[in-house]
């Protein structure tokens, strides 16, 4: 029998039921369960994974003749049993148990990170297990909508296909409104994000200084597909993805104004340490420490 490891098992083992997540357009998730529970049920999923079939495994699956196949946990120990070791021990049994952060939170982050870099292989198992986790489909169709323009065309394009297929499998119609009533700006805030880009960009791309303002601020950002809060995690862990240093101040700031914590924010960066690497999460520590030592006590 050949078990599904990477699409199967972590969305078993973390599921909604275990993480107390919250769909409230707050942006607000409910606190975690204590620990051993948490660790009870991760091990109970992981027992049952052993009895599983491999026509449900393939049911999770993506379809042969869209995706590469993704390995598992037998393939990692016949090639690589040392990450086999690290996915079953620091990533199961560890990571995703912190209770710094909510296991929706930590999906949200972990598949924005996946889009920004493109990396295809790993998405139906993280779009499921957003899903398990209490991203609803119209939250995860926005996300990607969102990081059209955070990481391009076509990397959001790329993770349409992949969640075209996730979504056929569980039978979700995306319920994502293409338009409607727009949440409330904050006039003062906009008012100097706007004289900071005219001054900067204006005298090199007008026509892009036109777009930001009425395409990304008065109207992406103002969507209420995916609350504010939620909207700013995406775009933080997108741009620490993806390298993306210089943009981080601004939006950081705009997370935590937004609600994110700092403790949260500092747990961001551990999740994104191992699903981005450790190399650009360290170029972003100077930046993400120059804004909470500015930020008000």
């Amino acid at each position: 029998m050949r078990r599904n490891f990477l699409v199967l098992a972590l969305p078993m083992a973390i599921s909604h039921v275990a993480c107390g997540a919250d769909n409230s357009t707050t942006g607000h998730t409910s606190p975690e369960p204590p620990a051993e529970v948490s660790s009870k049920q991760a091990d109970s999923m992981k027992i049952r994974l052993a009895s599983q079939s491999s026509d449900q495994v393939d049911k999770l699956g993506p379809s042969s003749n869209a995706l590469p196949p993704v390995p598992t946990l037998e393939d990692l120990r016949m090639v690589a049993p040392a990450l086999a070791r690290y996915t079953e021990g620091t990533l199961l049994g560890d990571l995703w148990k912190r209770p710094e952060l909510s296991t929706r939170d930590r999906s949200i982050i972990t598949v924005a990170a996946l889009i920004a870099r493109n990396q295809t292989i790993e998405m139906p198992y993280h779009f499921n297990l957003a899903l398990d986790n209490g991203v609803k489909p119209s939250e995860l169709s926005e996300i990607i909508t969102h990081l059209a323009f955070y990481s391009g065309w076509a990397d959001a394009t790329s993770a349409v296909a992949v969640a075209k297929d996730v979504f056929a499998k569980r039978g979700i119609r995306s319920d994502q409104p293409t338009s409607g009533e727009l949440l409330p700006i904050d006039e003062a805030a906009e008012a100097q994000r706007a004289a900071r880009v005219e001054q900067d960009v204006g005298p090199v791309a007008p026509g892009l200084v036109q777009y930001t303002s009425d395409v990304l601020f008065h109207d992406l950002w103002l969507r209420p597909a995916l609350a504010s809060r939620d909207r700013s995690l995406v775009t933080v862990s997108a741009l620490i993805a993806s390298g993306q240093a210089a943009q981080i101040t601004y939006h950081l700031n705009r997370a935590m104004d937004n609600g994110l914590t700092k403790a949260q924010a500092s747990e961001m960066l551990i999740q994104l340490a191992f699903y981005a690497g450790w190399p650009k999460v360290f170029s972003a520590i100077p930046v993400v420490k120059g804004v909470f030592e500015k930020r008000p006590k």
